[in-house]
This record gives structure tokens, sequence and C-alpha cells, in this order.
């Protein structure tokens, strides 16, 4: 196989808005089995340099965390150990100061494993999730939900 001479694959985040991003984080890390990124090491090491105020900082999960930021990523993928931001599969939570309004633009789908749809809505539930309508169409079904914030995502 030769190489390739054009650009190299851009690595890339999906970030949604929210109104609590460490509670938004928490409930994706338990609905996609990821884990909440662990930034503590780094900031702590910014704080200690005097490079970040403390009060963009805030305790989650018994460790520093940024105040307006949350992430969760998928656990099989690499991250950076300085800073524990993922290098993969992985969802930042960004606090904006607007509630949502209107229908998502994006959203996720949520694959269920052969025939547990039905136990995974309810998982989901179980988590926070609320169910928006059942879909029912030649080319499949699905459930669409919406996250504790309203965000809608399907359950196929």
């Amino acid at each position: 196989m030769t190489p390739t001479s054009g650009p190299a694959p851009l690595h890339f985040k999906i970030v949604i808005d929210a109104a609590a991003p460490h509670a938004q984080a928490d409930f994706w890390a338990a609905a996609l089995h990821y884990e909440v990124e662990d930034n503590s090491a780094l900031i702590e090491k910014l704080l200690g340099f005097g490079a970040a105020p403390a009060e963009l900082t805030v305790e989650s999960h018994g460790r520093r965390a940024w105040r307006d930021l949350a992430a969760v990523r998928h656990p099989d993928d690499p991250f950076q150990e300085e800073s524990g931001t993922g290098l993969g599969r992985r969802l930042l939570f960004q606090r904006v100061p607007e509630a949502k309004t209107v229908k998502n633009r994006v959203h996720l789908d949520v694959h269920a494993r052969d025939g547990q749809r039905e136990q995974e809505v309810a998982r989901l539930q179980g988590l926070g999730a609320s169910v928006l309508r059942q879909v029912k169409e030649p080319g499949g079904e699905w459930v669409v939900m919406a996250d504790p914030e309203g965000n809608e995502f399907c359950v196929h």
C-alpha cells in the first residue's frame, strides 16, 4: 500500500450546549457506558501556575473539574494522560445561559443489542430520559427520547 499525499483525517468531538454540564456528562456516561473525563491533574497544574482562577472550577466526583465544561469518552479510546482529554469518541458538554427551545439539528442514535431496545429504553428512562414517541416506518422502528435537558436522541 502506498502512502497517500492527501490531508490526514481531522479529529472531532460532539459539543452539546447544557445548563448543567456535569449532570449531562453523568447521564450520558451512564447511558453510553462511557467514562466522565478526569481533567483534575491539568486543572491542578494550571491553578498552581496561576494560569487559571479557582472560580472556573468546581468539585465533581471528588475531584477538581471545570465549572462550565464536562466531557465523556469511550473507555477503550486513547486519552492524554496529562490532561485526561479523550482522543477518540467523545461528547463535550458546555454551559450556556439559554435553555433549549427548538428541535435539535443534530442528534445521537443509540443502538441497542438485537432484541434489547425495550430494555434499553427502560434503562435510559431510569437514568432520567423520557420517551417522546415511538416510530414505526417501512425502513425500521426506533424510539425517540429526550435526555434530562430535553435533547432528542433515538434508540434503535
